[in-house]
Order: C-alpha cells, then structure tokens, then sequence
C-alpha cells in the first residue's frame, strides 16, 4: 500500500508540471485580459487595444522580445539569419484574417495542441516551468501582442 501511495505522489509530482496544471488555482495578473477562442479566431484586440506595426516589427526583430526570428521566416531587410522551424510568415495577411493571426500569436495551442511555439499571452498559470523573469507573467504584454498583430496583417 505504501508503495502504490508513493507511486501515485511520484506520478503527480512529475505529471502535474508536465500538463502546466501545477499553478491553475493562482490568480491571474491584475493587467491581464482575459479572451475567448471562437472558430480559431480572437475576434477582439487584448483589453481594447490599437496596435501599432512600426513597434510590432522592432519586437518581432528583437531577440529578447519575442524571439520571433528564432522560427519563421521574416521579409525584414537586413536580417540574414532565420530560424526554419516556423513557417515563412511573408503574406500570412492573405492567407489569415487578424483574429486568426491574434489567436496564433496569443496562445496556437487553442488550433495545434502539440504546437511548441510559445503562447505570448498565454494564462500564465498554464506555462509550463517558466523562467523566473516569466513566473506569473505573460512572455508579451497585451499591447506588445497588439502591435505584432499591426505588423503582421502587413504582410500581404
């Protein structure tokens, strides 16, 4: 019995985080806005907020912003080296409305579960093992999601 009790501690223990459901009970940011998923789409910008595609392109290009250079490929002159894991994201403007991209940028677990980019506005408490600078946090703020999305549905 005690052997079992432990097997079953054990595989909490380590299931738990895996599953991100180690922090589920903790509160949400103050700031954070919350936003609903409908037909794979994000219908209303983060906290009713206007972005803007000039600083949208500075975060994408920045490598400790959102790191989005790391993945997919980017028409920005000047950047040689692309990551090839992501798609190229030249024309995503014609292939997807500005809700479908906002629920990519947000969280693309919401379309492919198995997906490993990260969910820039993800609930925080369904991050897996965050940094310490992340621990309760969104790796993007709403605005700085906001201004991504201004600069991608540029992309035509």
């Amino acid at each position: 019995m005690f052997i079992r009790a432990c097997k079953i501690i054990f595989l909490l223990a380590v299931l738990v985080p895996i599953l991100g459901l180690a922090d589920d009970t903790a509160a949400l940011p103050e700031n954070y806005c919350s936003w609903e998923v409908v037909d794979y789409a994000i219908e209303k910008p983060l906290c009713g907020l206007g972005g803007d595609a000039q600083r949208g392109k500075k975060i994408v290009s920045d490598g400790h912003l959102g790191n989005c250079l790391a993945c997919p490929q980017l028409p920005i002159d000047g950047i040689e080296a692309y990551g090839t894991i992501g798609p190229s994201l030249d024309g995503i403007a014609s292939r997807f409305t500005e809700p479908q991209i906002r629920v990519r940028i947000v969280d693309t677990r919401n379309i492919n579960p198995m997906s490993i980019m990260p969910g820039f506005y993800r609930d925080p408490r369904l991050i897996n093992r965050p940094g310490k600078p992340y621990r309760g946090k969104t790796f993007l703020t709403a605005q700085q999601v906001e201004d991504v999305i201004a600069y991608l549905v540029t992309l035509k």
